[in-house]
């Protein structure tokens, strides 16, 4: 009970700046403003039944989206950049599916709350579609350490729950939104998408689920009378910044490990904004990850006799980074590649190109070493908290296998564009109250 306390304490935390700057308005005449319930039962298809999944028979998951959104009054910059999309607080539930043998343990259920966005593709007054991008917490009811048999030993013999290590995970969703209105206060709809659930190796097992879905409902719209002024805005007044975070994080590496090890990151490089809602740029990234170590279970890695140095833990990589701004809010997309990489030559697999031992600095990936590449991928939210500091939260993957979730806080140094400097004042740009006064 506690951990669900905080689960919902954390996602409260998490979406209240994204709900308040949609709710905020410049109209102090009325206090109204038009917003969404909606309820779209779903039902879905794994798309990864591998061992964990195929041992309780044939599944599905299925249950039930559901949203409280805000449409934009064009009263904040960054809805006019994005062509005034929606922006909701999602509520989910789902059961991950029964077993036909009741014998065997149930993979339970799960809740997860996120902020999402709606973004307009089609938008008529008989027809719209919309894409959705929504990143969040779940909790699951059952995973690894509520079943009765726990002994790593037996992890693929007997019939528990392998997909969730424990009850606080990450919730991505992504999809296309579809909407019939029927009156102006009423609408079907349906929804088609992805949604993935998993801890990021904070705890083990870390299997996770990948599931797409087909879902029909209903919304219910409030407060559509309601009409803004557009409020005119102009560009961003910077065109270059610099990038500055330090994150840290902590991995669990084997299920049979009692303990977890510290990683950490540190970024740095300039972004160009294309236009006002998406940056492009270069960055160069420092990594140290504590789990390349003797002292783990995991077999990725051999065990040396010498054990492993400090230097041995690090990786140092250049990556092509995009930064796509919703106000406050910023996700990442970045994707790089090691030019930095000892651990590379430390697998414990012989490979049929490279054997046992050392390989090249670009290599390919085979057997055990599936879960490791010569590249790395990291997805990420940050949220500018006060003046250019922001909080930001990563995950880096190798392919689709993530190898650690983290937390960070960074800078970011807007330079204005020259039409926007002012004689005798500094070139970085600093936020303000309505700066574009």
């Amino acid at each position: 009970m506690k951990r669900l306390v905080l689960f919902l304490l954390i996602a409260i935390a998490c979406v209240s700046p994204v709900l308040a700057q949609n709710a905020k308005t410049e109209d102090t005449e009325s206090k109204k403003f038009p917003f969404s319930i909606k309820a779209y039962p779903f039902r879905g298809m794994y798309l990864d039944k591998n061992t964990h999944y195929e041992k309780f028979g044939p599944i599905n998951p299925e249950g039930v989206h559901m949203g409280l959104e805000f449409p934009s009054l064009q009263q904040r910059p960054w809805q006019q950049y994005l062509g005034n999309p929606t922006v909701g607080l999602g509520l989910s539930w789902i059961d991950f599916g029964h077993p036909y043998d009741p014998a065997m343990a149930k993979l339970g259920m799960g809740f997860a709350v996120y902020p999402y966005i709606l973004l307009d593709a089609i938008d008529t007054d008989y027809f719209q579609m919309r894409f959705k991008v929504a990143a969040g917490l779940g909790a699951v009811t059952e995973h690894w350490y509520t079943q009765e048999d726990t002994d790593p030993d037996r992890y693929y013999e007997k019939t528990v729950n392998t997909i969730f290590g424990c009850t606080l995970n990450a919730y991505l969703n992504a999809g296309v939104n579809i909407n019939f209105p029927i009156t102006r206060y009423l609408a079907l709809g349906g929804e088609f998408g992805y949604f993935h659930m998993s801890n990021g190796r904070v705890c083990m097992p870390n299997i996770g689920v990948n599931s797409i879905y087909g879902s029909v409902g209903v919304t219910a719209t409030f407060n559509s009378d309601v009409k803004r002024a557009p409020v005119r805005f102009p560009d961003l007044p910077y065109g270059w910044c610099l990038n500055i975070t330090g994150a840290v994080g902590a991995q669990k590496s084997a299920i049979a490990d009692d303990h977890r090890f510290l990683i950490s990151t540190f970024h740095a490089g300039p972004v160009y904004h294309v236009n006002n809602w998406y940056g492009i740029g270069l960055g160069l990234d420092v990594f140290y990850n504590g789990a390349i170590d003797n002292n783990t279970d995991r077999t990725l890695y051999r065990k040396r006799p010498e054990g492993y140095s400090q230097l041995d833990k690090v990786r140092a990589g250049v990556s092509m980074n995009n930064e796509f701004k919703f106000g406050l809010v910023t996700a990442i997309v970045d994707w790089g590649v090691y030019f930095f990489n000892p651990s590379r030559n430390y697998y414990d697999n012989d490979h049929p190109l490279y054997g046992y031992g050392k390989r090249p600095l670009f290599y390919k990936n085979d057997g055990a070493g599936t879960d490791e590449a010569f590249h790395y991928i990291r997805f990420g939210l940050k949220c500018r908290v006060w003046d250019n500091f922001y909080l930001q939260a990563n995950a880096k993957t190798h392919l689709h296998i993530a190898e650690y979730i983290e937390f960070g806080l960074g800078y970011q140094i807007p330079f204005l564009k020259k039409s926007n400097r002012k004689k005798d004042e500094s070139i970085v740009f600093h936020y303000k109250k309505d700066w574009w006064k």
